[in-house]
């Protein structure tokens, strides 16, 4: 008999399909926040490198998830919002520009000009995302970094401003079209309706990042199973994407070569035992590895284990230092780096990161939770609370009208700009 309860309030879901695990979060939505009531998550082996390679055993991962996280909560999931991340997603910058309309009744003057409206805001917006793109990409998202009205430069928010021409930069997020519906054939495959998708290193630097330091520049590293997923905001705007494919799962084969192990003890040792600096790792510290043939199982040195790992380490790091280097960003990271995702728990990481990168290095986790704190605060769901947060200020106006009027359904309006306004202030 099931215990799921029918649906009687707002829900907000997020499933973070990763390389190596499957994540599912339940949340209540009220106008006040949001709740965690469910958690899921269920490993899985239908991914490579952030993509789905088996849509099957990618589907049935997401509906064991989605069952742990109803049951715990008590509420039946029926739509979600979706990460989605690897190497086949590009981002770029771009422009638009309108004359602002002139509205009936009111004749635009030298002195008043035409009033900005929310209506200008979306045309010159849709302008800046009118860019040729090949047939086998779709857009992901369109993030508004600043306006520039009649050669005024760095208007965050033009709305109600008097002017003649309104110009728009945008960050484009773009991925591959095939595997974007292959993500989604998935998702519907097991029942659930997708809301959206988000880029899966936006969701994490929804979860985990602070106002201040969007605003003096910051690079956030989501490290998952497969991939490094790396986002860079300058000046409270998103000005670069990028993937690194290797991940945890890089860590746990060297282990496994390394101390002559299977995959699954690897990966239990690495978590249990794991670090990345030999000289924290007790000399005289043993742990028990299992052999492959039946064999029996050995003692093998701590500081063995942390020479392996630091290996790997030190140069998924470098990797990561390259990439901010070639694209000029050392000096704009007033914040730093903020390393979140699984592979962010790994002892020593973060020291490592401050000496590799010279700059302040961080461990994100997701921040100022409600309900099911002691579980999702962990780097491992940075991604899949952000999902909460983004659909959460997609569908606020929604929430705030069931609750005046319950039933009435509203229409929102001027999503994209809300989401904008929401990298650049929430959290």
């Amino acid at each position: 008999m099931s215990t799921i309860a029918p649906r009687q309030h707002s829900l907000i879901c997020g499933l973070d399909i990763g390389t190596t695990k499957v994540a599912f979060a339940i949340a209540s939505a009220t106008s006040k926040g949001l709740e965690i009531l469910g958690l899921g998550q269920v490993a899985h082996q239908g991914s490579r490198h952030g993509v789905i390679v088996n849509i099957e055993s990618a589907a049935e991962a997401i509906r064991k998830a989605r069952e742990e996280a109803e049951l715990m909560s008590g509420h039946r999931a029926d739509s979600v919002w979706v990460s989605i991340g690897g190497t086949h997603i590009q981002s770029f910058d771009s422009h638009g520009m309108v004359a602002v309309a002139s509205r009936s009744g009111r004749v635009p003057t030298a002195n008043n000009g035409r009033e900005v409206t929310a209506e200008d805001i979306t045309r010159v917006i849709e302008a800046a995302k009118a860019v040729a793109l090949p047939s086998d990409r779709q857009v992901l998202h369109v993030l508004p970094k600043d306006f520039k009205l009649d050669g005024q430069e760095g208007i965050a928010d033009p709305t109600g401003m008097s002017g003649v021409r309104l110009e728009s930069a945008v960050h484009i997020i773009s991925g591959n079209q095939a595997i974007i519906q292959n993500v989604i054939k998935c998702v519907e495959k097991t029942g659930l309706r997708v809301s959206g998708l988000v880029l899966t290193q936006l969701a994490s630097a929804l979860a985990v990042l602070s106002e201040d330091e969007k605003n003096l520049g910051v690079a956030v590293v989501d490290i998952g199973g497969g991939t490094c997923d790396i986002i860079t905001f300058v000046r409270n705007h998103a000005t670069h994407t990028a993937c690194i494919p290797v991940g945890g799962q890089n860590f746990t084969h060297d282990v496994a070569l390394g101390l002559r192990t299977t995959q699954v003890n690897a990966e239990e040792i690495k978590k249990k035992h794991g670090h990345t600096v030999p000289a924290a790792a007790d000399d005289g510290e043993s742990i028990e590895v299992e052999t492959v043939g039946g064999r029996a199982p050995r003692s093998v040195g701590r500081a063995n284990l942390a020479r392996i790992l630091e290996a790997r380490a030190d140069e998924t790091l470098r990797l990561l230092h390259k990439e901010l280097t070639e694209k000029s960003f050392n000096s704009k990271l007033g914040s730093g780096v903020v390393l979140t995702g699984g592979g962010a728990e790994l002892q020593g990481f973060i020291d490592m990161g401050d000496f590799i990168f010279d700059m302040p290095v961080r461990k994100g986790v997701p921040r100022r939770l409600s309900g099911l704190t002691d579980v999702v605060s962990q780097s491992a769901f940075a991604t899949v609370v952000g999902l909460l947060c983004y659909g959460y200020e997609v569908e606020k106006a929604s929430i705030i009208g069931r609750e005046i009027n319950p039933g009435i359904k509203v229409r929102f309006e001027g999503w994209g700009q809300r989401i904008k306004d929401f990298i650049a202030k929430s959290i």
